[in-house]
């Protein structure tokens, strides 16, 4: 008898292109509505069934992504559509709504997850405060009230690699390793892909050569906090960054009840979420945070537990600052590629990094077998997922 009240049935992601990329000409709803639609086809349930959609979107600028995702599946006019801003954290809390939807009988069929469209981001303004001044382009909004605790999240990165003597040569490591699982896998990673204007598979993960990758330029250089520390090379190469992205990627949850009504066996099921904040001026370690929080609901002694491990690593510092804090092996982490490679589709990342960890679930097919997902994001928030393999 499953003890969550939030079963899995089906989960499903556009791939990941680059901004301006295949998916250049595609509002949210247009990349999002066939991976829903696709969603339920794999599950065998009617879009009638379906009482809720929460979304998980960033650069949307308002409105309601949603609802419009909803409309354009053909989901019925009677479903409720909630959206979601955490920025790269709104995919995970998106599906621990979804959870809590479930939980208290608001409804017992929702899809949860994340989708953005980068290449198509409103350009966004702030009025002017005198009549007659022209209105302030900006590029992203403030995250923490006080501007010295809200960084630029590239430098915020840089700082803490200088700050910890984290080398360019090991960040370019990492990333290098994550582009090689990442085409190495293709194959594997195909079926939880469902094709999106033609592309179907990630478009942004490329073989390089450590002396080409050497040759790549830095982007961001830190404040070392001692003259070791600034004597070491720990600047932040272009590769080590996760590039800009659109993509999409949703689960379909549902109750027990509703599980025995339309004749569904889930093949895995929601165990416990935890969304929490941290120090806005350091980002990137709310994910570690967000991983001791969920592990602590779970009940389970450490990361260790966890068979499948999947961080949306934005920056390889990230990726590499995650695995020393929690005593793991780097290889045990993204094990077909990480964020590093496929790229950042901000509100949608960590619906992906929870579809890869059910879709490596799957594979595995072990028996109660645990899956993470985490996410860290931009004034110092982080999300992390836990689910669990039913076979």
């Amino acid at each position: 008898m499953p003890d969550s009240p939030a079963l899995i049935a089906a989960w499903a992601r556009s791939a990941v292109a680059p901004h301006g990329g295949a998916f250049r000409n595609l509002h949210a709803h247009e990349i999002a509505a066939p991976v829903l639609q696709a969603l339920l086809q794999r599950a065998g349930l009617p879009a009638s069934a379906v009482e809720a959609v929460v979304m998980g979107n960033a650069l949307g600028a308002g409105g309601n992504p949603a609802r419009m995702v909803a409309l354009a599946a053909g989901l019925p006019d009677r479903c409720a559509a909630f959206s979601i801003d955490t920025q790269c954290c709104a995919g995970l809390d998106a599906v621990a709504m979804a959870a809590g939807l479930l939980a208290s009988g608001q409804a017992e069929v929702v899809v949860a997850g994340g989708v953005e469209a980068w290449s198509r981001a409103p350009i966004r303004q702030h009025r002017p405060l005198v009549a007659g001044e022209p209105a302030v382009t900006f590029e992203r909004p403030a995250f923490a009230p006080d501007p010295a605790r809200d960084p630029d999240l590239l430098q915020a990165a840089a700082d803490y690699a200088a700050a910890h003597r984290i080398s360019r040569a090991r960040q370019d490591e990492y990333a290098l390793h994550s582009h090689a699982r990442a085409i190495t896998h293709r194959a594997l990673l195909a079926p939880e892909i469902v094709p999106v204007a033609g592309l179907h598979f990630d478009a942004y993960p490329r073989a390089m050569r450590p002396s080409a990758a050497a040759r790549l330029p830095v982007q961001a250089v830190g404040d070392a906090i001692d003259a070791n520390a600034a004597a070491e090379d720990c600047a932040v190469s272009t590769l080590a960054i996760s590039t800009r992205a659109d993509g999409a990627a949703m689960v379909l949850l549902m109750t027990e009840a509703a599980a025995r009504k339309f004749g569904i066996r889930p093949a895995a099921q929601w165990r416990a979420s935890a969304s929490l904040g941290m120090d806005p001026a350091m980002p990137l370690l709310a994910a570690e945070a967000a991983t001791r929080a969920v592990l602590q609901r779970a009940e389970l002694p450490d990361v260790h537990a966890c068979d499948v491990m999947e961080l949306h690593d934005a920056f390889a510092v990230q990726g590499l600052t995650f695995c020393d804090a929690l005593g793991l092996d780097a290889t045990m982490l993204n094990r077909l590629g990480g964020g590093i490679a496929r790229g950042h589709p901000i509100g949608a990342s960590g619906a992906i990094a929870l579809v890869r960890a059910l879709s490596d679930l799957q594979r595995f097919n072990h028996l109660r077998a645990y899956g993470l997902a985490a996410v860290a994001g931009a004034g110092g928030i982080g999300a992390a997922t836990l689910v669990q393999w039913l076979g």
